[in-house]
């Protein structure tokens, strides 16, 4: 079990590595770099209408995975809660109420990766 979650969780920071890169690579627009200051403002419109299916990708892979983070925290966080409730029935009320507090701080930050995906689509 523990070999899994150790393997599990490394191709969890792997793909969390891969997308960071991909967001940065997404983000970076080398086109305002070489840009001349006196240009028309069709090409700037034409250079923004170019970012916007980056920022999309960019907040989707922000989402993905927080969603994918949060499942897997809160799968496992059930499997042991119902391990320790079959183990020991009497804390049950114990156990679950950990469990819930738990569960509202997993989901807290995948609406915190909500929002910052919100932020990259219209702020950014």
């Amino acid at each position: 079990m523990k070999t899994t979650m150790k393997r599990l969780f490394a191709i969890a920071f792997t793909i969390l590595l891969i997308a960071t890169c991909a967001v940065a690579v997404f983000a970076a627009s080398p086109a305002d770099a070489d840009q001349a200051p006196d240009t028309s403002s069709s090409v700037q419109d034409a250079e923004q209408d170019s970012a916007t299916p980056s920022k999309a990708i960019a907040a989707g892979i922000c989402v993905g995975l927080a969603a994918i983070g949060g499942a897997l925290g809160m799968g496992y966080s059930i499997a042991k809660s119902s391990e320790g409730i079959s183990r020991q029935p009497e804390a049950d009320g114990k156990i679950r109420t950990n469990l819930m507090i738990g569960l509202v701080f997993i989901e807290t930050a995948i609406i915190y990766a909500l929002v910052v995906a919100i932020l990259i689509i219209f702020v950014l």
